[in-house]
């Protein structure tokens, strides 16, 4: 398994909910995250988005 680091997102009640619903159905918080962001970065690779002006990116902390 590659090297896992982690992040720490802030998220609204309403899919804090979600999120715990999920795990009654056998998922992890963890793993359904992940298994969501590799299927949309597969998804942006098939269909790259067009290039964004650098004066509207978003800069990283």
């Amino acid at each position: 398994m590659p090297h896992l680091v982690r992040i720490v997102i802030q998220l609204p009640v309403g899919l804090k909910t979600q999120l715990d619903n999920l795990k009654q159905q056998g998922y992890t918080t963890s793993g359904f995250i992940r298994a969501m962001l590799e299927r949309e970065f597969a998804k942006m690779e098939e269909n790259p988005a067009p290039s964004v002006p650098s004066a509207k990116r978003v800069s990283s902390r």
